[in-house]
């Protein structure tokens, strides 16, 4: 399924006013090794028009493609021992981050991108994140793909740095905080809620219909969020890994995430 058609087969290097398109991923520790960026880039290369910068903000460059530019991930100064729930992703806000000017468009790791995803860069907004699915009446974002004008929300890393004991035990992890702190500023956007699917809610059947029918790509996704305790691989082979949903393999996962 493809919805290209739908949109301008050409479009601007800068795909927004104010300078360059820039993807962002981020990658700390060992949890993920360099395959998941060269892949998220491949990805993107395939479905992303025009041109744009691959950015990927880490602590350990070695494997990674030649065409993403590595760069270190600014300090966030937590105290040892603090578990991160995604915290470093607010470096993402320093108000000169690397020098990069433009709108940014981040993504996790572990995203799949299965069409078009020039989209994301033409939608209006200040600031677009995903609506979290499970408890839609909160504003609560999931922060797998957001996207902003870089330097335009230095504000909201400086206040975490300054009260950062505060915010922590207000807000369980960094979405929850980064919602809060754009909707406060009237800024917080969500993409269209079928661009970016869950395959945890989205793509495996209900019960007991997952015990015999394949996870699938719902209509209308451009990304699909793996979030909780399985990763691409861990679908593609049908490992739930204690996931109570428990998916038949999706072999289709191979046909999109690779180089």
């Amino acid at each position: 399924m493809s919805k290209s058609s739908e949109f301008p087969s050409t479009l601007p290097a800068s795909g927004m006013p104010g300078g360059d398109r820039v993807i962002l991923c981020m990658k700390w520790g060992t949890k993920y090794g360099p395959e998941y960026v060269n892949r998220l880039y491949a990805m993107v290369r395939r479905h992303l028009r025009g041109d744009f910068r691959f950015v990927c903000l880490t602590d350990r460059s070695e494997g990674v493609r030649a065409e993403v530019e590595c760069l270190p991930i600014p300090p966030l100064a937590l105290p040892p021992g603090i578990p991160d729930r995604g915290w470093y992703k607010l470096t993402t806000f320093e108000a000169d981050l690397h020098g990069l000017r433009g709108t940014a468009l981040f993504l996790d790791l572990d995203v799949v991108i299965v069409d078009d995803m020039t989209p994301f860069f033409e939608v209006p907004g200040e600031f677009l994140i995903i609506h979290d699915w499970k408890r839609p009446w909160r504003i609560t974002g999931n922060s797998s793909v957001y996207r902003y004008t870089l330097g335009a929300h230095a504000d909201v890393l400086a206040k975490f740095r300054r009260e950062f004991e505060t915010i922590r035990k207000e807000f369980r992890n960094e979405q929850a905080y980064l919602s809060d702190a754009i909707h406060q500023k009237g800024q917080l956007q969500y993409w269209d809620d079928r661009w970016c699917a869950s395959f945890k809610y989205h793509c495996i059947p209900r019960w007991p219909s997952n015990y015999w029918r394949a996870p699938f790509i719902p209509d209308g996704a451009r990304i699909l969020i793996f979030h909780g305790v399985m990763n691409p691989p861990d679908a593609q082979e049908g490992r739930s890994n204690g996931n109570w949903r428990r998916p038949l393999p999706a072999p289709w996962i191979a046909d999109h995430w690779h180089e």
